[in-house]
C-alpha cells in the first residue's frame, strides 16, 4: 500500500462470550456436521433452508460469469437492439458476427439471469432486467467501466496488497489524497471520468429531487460537481435557485459548454479550485456533497465539511447524498450485499471508503452541522441523504496548519 487506510468503525459487543456468541458457535458446529445436511435435505421442513443456501453460496462462485454475460451483452449491443423489435438466434448471428451456436450459449445465460426471454418463432426479446439496461445508458457505461475493477481483482490476494497499482486507480486521477490538478496534456483523464459520472449520477439525482424540498432556499453550491448534471437538473426542478459549481479547473471547463447549451449561465457561477486546498465560496444558503465523501479519506472529508460549515451562513444547510454502508447488525441481508462491492470498488479507487449513515453523521456534527439526520428515500441502493443544519458559527481550523 503507498498511503494509509482508514478503518471502520465497528461497534464493539457486550463481551467475547455472549449468550449470542455461544449461540453462534453452537450452530456453526451444526452446520459442519454432515449427519445434519443429510437430515435437512430429508426433511420437507428443513429441505428449503439447505437449498436456498447452496443456492446463495453457488451464486457467489459464479457471479464473476454473471457480470460478463451481462458485459458481452453490452458490448454486443443486445440490449438496444432487442428493445423494439425481438430476434431469432439467426438474425443475431448474422448482427453480431459470432457462431450461431456460440452466441446461443451467451443467449441462453441470458435468458437464466432474467436479462432476456423467450418469445414467439424461437425468437428473444428483452426480459425484465434487461430493460433499464436499453433506456438507461449510464447503467451500461458503468458496467463497461467495471471491466477496469474485475481486471484489477483477478488476483484478490495480489490486489489487496497494492490495491492502487491498476486501471481503476489510473482512471480516477483526484480520489488521491494528494492528488494536484493535472497538466493540460493529461485533461482527457478528467472528461473521461466527468463524461462517466454525468452519465451515471441520474438515479441519484431522481432521490434527491423527489426526497427534498427546495423551496426555503435561493442559491446551491455544489461541491464538485462535475459537468453539472445534477444542477441542470436541480436547476429544471427548481427554477427560483441560483447556482454556484465548484470542482478542478478542467472539470469546470468541460461543464461551462454544458451549462451554455441548457441556457445556465445567467443562473450559475462557476469556481475552480480544490477542496483540499481551497476554501469555498459564500453565498450558498445550501451545499450538497453528491458522491464526494465516499471517495475520499476521514481526514479529507473532515477538511470539506468544516469548509462547507465555514461557508455556509447560519441557518444554512448540507446535504450530503450517496451509497452508504449497512449498520452491522443488518450484515447478511440482501440489501447488504451491495455493500461488498462498493467496499471493493472504492479501495480500487483509491483511499476513499464506504461509510455507514451513522459515521457520516458524527462526522458532519464534528463539523458544527446540528439537527443532522436521515431523510427517508425510496431507492437506497443508489444513495441516501443526510441533512445537517449550520446553526452558529464555529472556528474553522485549517487541518494542515495544525500538523
Amino acid at each position: 500500500m503507498s498511503q494509509p487506510l482508514d478503518l471502520t468503525a465497528v461497534p464493539p459487543r457486550a463481551a467475547s462470550t455472549s449468550f449470542k456468541d455461544a449461540w453462534q458457535a453452537k450452530l456453526e458446529r451444526w452446520y459442519a456436521h454432515p449427519a445434519l445436511y443429510r437430515w435437512s435435505l430429508s426433511n420437507p421442513l428443513t429441505r428449503w433452508l439447505t437449498r436456498r443456501r447452496t443456492r446463495k453460496l453457488f451464486d457467489l462462485m459464479a457471479g464473476f460469469v454473471h457480470s460478463q454475460v451481462l458485459l458481452g451483452c453490452i458490448r454486443l449491443d443486445l440490449f438496444r437492439s432487442l428493445y423494439q423489435t425481438p430476434a431469432s438466434l439467426p438474425q443475431l448471428a448474422q448482427r453480431t458476427g459470432l457462431a450461431p451456436a456460440v452466441l446461443q450459449r451467451l443467449l441462453l445465460s441470458a435468458v437464466a439471469l432474467g436479462l432476456l426471454e423467450h418469445r414467439s418463432q424461437g425468437r428473444f426479446g428483452l426480459g425484465p432486467l434487461g430493460v433499464p439496461l436499453a433506456q438507461h445508458e449510464g447503467i451500461a457505461q458503468m458496467i463497461e467501466h467495471n471491466h477496469l475493477l474485475y481486471q484489477d481483482m483477478q488476483d484478490p490476494v495480489k490486489f489487496l496488497h497494492n490495491a492502487w497499482s491498476g486501471g481503476m486507480a489510473e482512471y480516477w486521477p483526484y480520489a488521491h489524497e494528494n492528488s494536484v490538478p493535472p497538466p493540460t496534456a493529461e485533461v482527457d483523464k478528467f472528461t473521461r471520468y466527468s463524461q462517466l459520472m454525468a452519465a451515471s449520477q441520474g438515479f441519484v439525482v431522481q432521490e434527491i429531487l423527489s426526497s427534498y424540498f427546495f423551496d426555503e432556499h435561493r442559491c446551491v453550491l455544489d461541491v464538485g460537481a462535475g459537468k453539472g448534471r445534477f444542477v441542470s437538473e436541480l436547476a429544471a426542478h427548481a427554477p427560483h435557485l441560483k447556482f454556484k459549481m465548484f470542482d478542478l479547473p478542467p472539470v469546470l471547463s468541460l461543464a461551462r459548454d454544458n451549462l451554455q447549451s441548457k441556457g445556465l449561465t445567467d443562473r450559475v457561477s462557476l469556481h475552480p479550485g480544490s477542496f483540499l486546498h481551497d476554501p469555498l465560496p459564500e453565498g450558498a444558503d445550501l451545499i450538497t456533497l453528491v458522491r464526494v465523501a465516499h471517495d475520499h479519506p476521514d481526514a479529507v472529508v473532515r477538511q470539506i465539511l468544516q469548509k462547507a460549515h465555514a461557508a455556509l451562513p447560519v441557518g444554512g444547510v448540507l446535504l450530503l447524498a450517496e451509497p452508504m454502508a449497512q449498520p452491522e447488525e443488518e450484515a447478511g441481508q440482501p440489501e447488504a450485499s451491495v455493500d461488498a462491492y462498493f467496499h471493493f470498488y472504492l479501495l480500487a479507487m483509491g483511499a476513499g471508503r464506504l461509510r455507514t449513515p451513522r459515521e457520516l453523521q458524527s462526522l458532519m456534527q464534528e463539523a458544527g452541522f446540528t439537527h443532522v439526520e436521515l431523510l427517508p428515500n425510496d431507492m437506497p441502493i443508489h444513495a441516501r441523504l443526510l441533512l445537517g443544519r449550520k446553526s452558529k458559527c464555529l472556528p474553522y481550523v485549517d487541518e494542515k496548519s495544525v500538523n
